[in-house]
């Protein structure tokens, strides 16, 4: 009798376990049929995709129609072979290494860049960094980089907009990569104007010594990835590869989703 009371018990315990499982399986599987699963760019339905981006959008965003200068990523002529440098970068000191971009800043990636910055788009900065990532792993995996590094907010911008996009990019390029994403590696250390807002000549003077890198030995020497949602004349990415090398660093490697 005592044995059978306590299979009777574990037996109930057992199904109390699963209520919550059930419960919530059930609510989900409602919620798909009264709001089934949609593009988050576009609206659209897209059933079970890894990705929460309907075909065309994936598509769209993930296109590359033109060749790019190896060095800053900006458009160069279509008649022009790819190379080391480009009239946009030639004279320019810029820190970085390499910088590596999704396409141009244009068309639905723009908008995608733009509603990103916003935590409460901070599902579809995840969908376009999978989309991302999935697209241009090939043009990274050979580089020998050790770790991943976001683009830092100064403190006081990263509290009013309650996160960071380039983090949410950083996580996906970190977990495709395998590396560690290290977001002590280097922070803001003032507020600057956004770039936006000033001429491009302006701009390296704007963020001049605005980032500060941790003291770290596994920097020392190391192959390291600076992820940002945009680059545009490349002022911010080459201060803050400058932080980094001033660190150890051996190379910084620069990866946006636009460049324009």
């Amino acid at each position: 009798m005592f044995h059978g009371r306590d299979y009777s018990a574990q037996r109930r315990h057992s199904i109390n376990a699963m209520i919550p499982t059930l419960v919530r399986d059930i609510v989900r599987g409602l919620g798909q049929i009264v709001y089934p699963p949609a593009c988050l760019a576009c609206g659209q339905g897209i059933g079970d995709q890894p990705i929460a981006l309907c075909d065309p959008c994936r598509e769209r965003l993930i296109d590359e129609p033109h060749e790019t200068c190896r060095r800053c990523a900006s458009t160069i002529g279509p008649n022009l072979p790819p190379a080391d440098d480009c009239p946009q970068c030639r004279d320019k000191p810029l820190a970085f290494d390499r910088v590596v971009r999704l396409g141009p800043y244009d068309g639905l990636r723009r908008e995608i860049i733009l509603k990103i910055k916003h935590v409460k788009h901070e599902a579809l900065a995840a969908a376009a960094a999978a989309a991302w990532v999935c697209s241009r792993m090939h043009c990274l995996r050979d580089l020998g980089i050790v770790a991943v590094v976001p683009a830092p907010l100064h403190w006081r911008r990263q509290w009013m907009r309650g996160y960071n996009q380039a983090e949410a990019l950083a996580e996906a390029w970190a977990s495709g990569l395998g590396v560690a994403i290290r977001r002590r590696w280097l922070r803001r250390v003032r507020p600057t104007q956004r770039q936006t807002s000033l001429a491009p000549t302006a701009r390296f003077e704007n963020v001049r010594n605005a980032f500060a890198a941790g003291r770290d030995p596994r920097m020392i020497g190391a192959t390291i990835l600076f992820v940002d949602d945009v680059v545009t004349t490349g002022a911010t990415a080459s201060e803050a590869a400058r932080a980094l090398k001033r660190a150890g660093a051996a190379r910084v490697i620069v990866a946006a989703l636009g460049h324009g």
